[in-house]
């Protein structure tokens, strides 16, 4: 009992460091070419501080931690489970009767905590950080350092007018009634010059959406310098309709992990379709048991008693493109469930449950080898 517990401290700690130094070798390579084409996008621009540009290059790469994560994991356990193959250990360690689910189960165990690390903690800062990046790239676009890109909480919607005008659109709540009309409480709209200078506000307490007209009801009209007017309703044209609000909902991927099930509450109680804000609750859910499927492909290629000159080339080759293989066709099918030709659990749970069977059932017939 005492040698399992040193053996599986032991193969975990090889399994962590490699995991945060190809994590962070990764990244700082990330954050280089981004640095790079953050400065490309800035030259020229005196308006732009280099501070800004490093902002703007950080909060970018979180956009790709996410993408990068699996393969992370996978890359580092190749390293750890080569490196105990090349040095014998693996050998050893087999040769005292310890079966290879016995061996991987430390390391499962690990990377499970890992997954819950990246839902619980990474997650949220990503999220938050995904949107002080769009707020980045609105002031880079809007030349106004000052200007706010909204939080993602409620409904908010940018459009942009003919005669040079920019509306931000809130509503606390909203519901739908059928196709061609919205009811909202609690509505803000927002008009911002070019600038993004605030003009004017009307805040409404009642407003419906009927075809591209805001029926705003209980009005407080306030413009800067001048005292604030009352209407009890009032008719705002736009050119926003239900459709649009349906394409400008919070991307997901903008959303934290403890955010998401009020979100999708908030839109499915509004009766809108919240497909895409599930698929991505049940994908992060689910992306602990995707990291230990990661594993059990690389342990599938690289635990074997004896690796050697060109064979070893040959089994990072495959198992990297078998990686990436299994990447897009999960993607693939994640877009199968976004376009509801599958359906939601179908399309989150299969990629991951495929590659458990086929890596557990190849770990199997290795270990009665």
């Amino acid at each position: 009992m005492k040698f399992f517990a040193i053996l599986s401290r032991y193969i975990t700690r090889q399994l962590l460091v490699n995991f945060f130094i190809v994590l962070f070798a990764i990244l700082g390579i990330i954050l280089m070419f981004d640095t790079i084409e953050s400065l490309r996008r800035v030259s020229g621009r005196e308006d732009v501080t280099f501070w800004f540009t490093v902002q703007y290059a950080v909060t970018r790469i979180t956009k790709t931690v996410e993408i990068v994560f699996p393969f992370v994991l996978m890359v580092a356990a190749m390293l750890t489970f080569w490196r105990l193959s090349k040095n014998n250990e693996f050998v050893i360690i087999r040769s005292t009767g310890v079966s290879i689910f016995a061996f991987l189960r430390p390391l499962i165990i690990a990377t499970f905590c890992l997954g819950l690390l990246n839902v619980a903690l990474i997650n949220p800062i990503s999220a938050k950080m995904f949107e002080l990046h769009e707020t980045l790239s609105y002031r880079l676009q809007s030349r106004n350092p000052d200007a706010v890109l909204f939080s993602s909480k409620g409904l908010w919607i940018r459009e942009a007018t003919n005669d040079g005008k920019i509306l931000l659109i809130q509503a606390k709540s909203l519901q739908q009634d059928d196709d061609k009309s919205v009811w909202m409480r609690d509505v803000m709209i927002t008009e911002l010059n070019e600038n993004s200078q605030i003009k004017k506000s009307y805040n409404a307490s009642f407003a419906s959406l009927d075809g591209n007209i805001f029926h705003l009801k209980d009005v407080r009209v306030m413009v800067s310098g001048e005292p604030v007017e009352t209407l009890s309703d009032f008719a705002y044209e736009t050119t926003i309709n239900v459709q649009r609000i349906k394409e400008n909902f919070i991307e997901p991927e903008a959303i934290s992990f403890w955010q998401l099930p009020d979100t999708i509450h908030f839109y499915e109680k509004a009766g809108f379709s919240a497909r895409q804000h599930w698929m991505r609750y049940l994908s992060l859910l689910l992306s602990p048991f995707l990291l230990i499927g990661m594993l059990l492909l690389a342990a599938v290629f690289m635990l074997q008693n004896t690796l050697r000159g060109s064979a070893i080339m040959w089994r990072v080759v495959i198992s990297i493109v078998v990686g990436f293989t299994f990447y897009f066709s999960s993607q693939v099918v994640y877009a199968f469930g976004l376009n509801g030709y599958i359906p939601v659990w179908l399309a989150v749970t299969a990629p991951t449950l495929i590659v458990w069977l086929i890596a557990t059932s190849l770990l199997l017939q290795s270990d009665e080898a």
